[in-house]
């Protein structure tokens, strides 16, 4: 038997937003990042909204890129002394995954962060509030989703902490709240949500829903990503791509996601590399490497005019490109010393990743730094490429 994990209640559309006019409470803790909300207005018109429901709201602004465990524990504390019955995780991810995070340690001070990075491993939450997603990039699915990626400055590692506990309660899907989101930025989540849907395609969890959802949210971004890009007041094509980074988030809720987020998830944490960026890089050799293993990639191959593995990982690079993002990693700025000092470290943090153990093909430590290095230098991995 399987169980579908899904937000309890989805608003999705422009101008969706207003939902929050019906939300039943008392007091509403906001969570969001820094000032794109508030230069957009779509943070004041949060709060007008949940102000005419009755409920009353403190703001938690400044979540930074790739939310620390530290902001975390403060956003709790300040939570503890608020009592909200609501939590509103208002922004990109890193607002929003902050804020699951915070509410954790809202509901369960004693536990320690190091408990939260075992899967599975959140305690029993709802006993003092309620979740609300509104996500303003289209990428992370995290407004559906029992996952949040925390990263632990002293160790230079992402976590990410897994669990259906965290799955919202209400998500609002608004189209338009996107409209203000840069080019890069767009180009960057809009590859997160393809990633998304090709690793929970592929995922060893065999779910029909999930390959649905998988599907139809990668037709989607092959169909409206560059548009988004191109024109970003086009709220159709914003919509779109925010329908299908939520396809996306319910597929690999339910079937989880593999060796790409365990590979960004290290260079996230240690170099600062934007996370839809470096799984666009990623994910066409991981495709290489898993298509031995699994004979799914065809299909989505079949999606986009495409026959084979190799057709799918050649659209990637081409979507890559079109959207104007970078082809390896070395185009950071890494030299290849700083490179190969941390490969090892790296590595071997992807080897433990949680996402690691829903691959489809099973990889060593050796396979992971082949992977690594070919997409370091740009290049197309093969099963017999030898470290560098």
């Amino acid at each position: 038997m399987s169980k579908l994990f899904v937000a309890a209640e989805v608003f999705h559309g422009p101008g969706s937003l207003e939902e929050l006019k019906n939300i039943k409470g008392t007091k509403a803790f906001v969570v969001t990042g820094g000032s794109s909300m508030k230069k957009s207005g779509t943070l004041d018109k949060a709060i007008s909204f949940l102000n005419d429901a009755g409920i009353e709201t403190v703001l938690f602004d400044g979540v930074e890129e790739d939310p620390s465990s530290a902001t975390c524990f403060k956003g709790a504390e300040a939570m503890r002394e608020f009592q909200p019955d609501w939590i509103v995780g208002l922004g990109g991810c890193s607002a929003i995954d902050a804020a699951k995070t915070m509410w954790i340690f809202y509901e369960h001070p004693e536990i320690e962060f190091d408990t939260l990075i075992k899967p599975f491993s959140v305690p029993t939450l709802r006993n003092k509030a309620k979740f609300i997603a509104i996500p303003s990039t289209s990428g992370t699915g995290t407004e559906t989703t029992g996952l949040a990626v925390i990263t632990d400055r002293e160790k230079g590692v992402k976590y990410p902490i897994v669990s259906y506990e965290l799955t919202p309660d209400i998500a609002i899907v608004d189209g338009e709240i996107c409209a203000s989101m840069p080019a890069h930025v767009t180009s960057n989540t809009g590859l997160d949500a393809l990633t998304h849907c090709v690793e929970a395609y592929v995922s060893n969890i065999d779910d029909n829903f999930a390959d649905v959802l998988a599907k139809g949210g990668l037709e989607i971004v092959f169909d409206n990503l560059e548009e988004a890009v191109q024109n970003p007041s086009n709220i159709t094509a914003r919509q779109n791509m925010h329908d299908a980074s939520f396809m996306g988030g319910l597929a690999f809720n339910n079937a989880w996601l593999g060796i790409v987020h365990s590979l960004s998830h290290q260079v996230g944490a240690l170099y600062g590399i934007p996370h839809g960026c470096s799984n666009a890089i990623f994910l066409p050799n991981v495709i290489r490497y898993n298509a031995s293993a699994t004979g799914k990639y065809p299909a989505l191959a079949k999606l986009i005019g495409g026959e084979t593995a190799e057709d799918l990982a050649q659209a990637v690079e081409q979507l890559r490109k079109k959207v104007n993002n970078i082809s390896s990693i070395k185009e950071f700025g890494i030299s290849k010393e700083d490179w190969d000092k941390n490969l090892d470290y790296i590595a071997g943090n992807a080897l433990i990743d949680p996402c690691t153990g829903f691959n489809p093909r099973v990889p060593s430590l050796e396979d992971l730094k082949n992977i690594y290095n070919a997409c370091y230098e740009g290049l197309v991995y093969h099963e017999t490429e030898v470290l560098i």
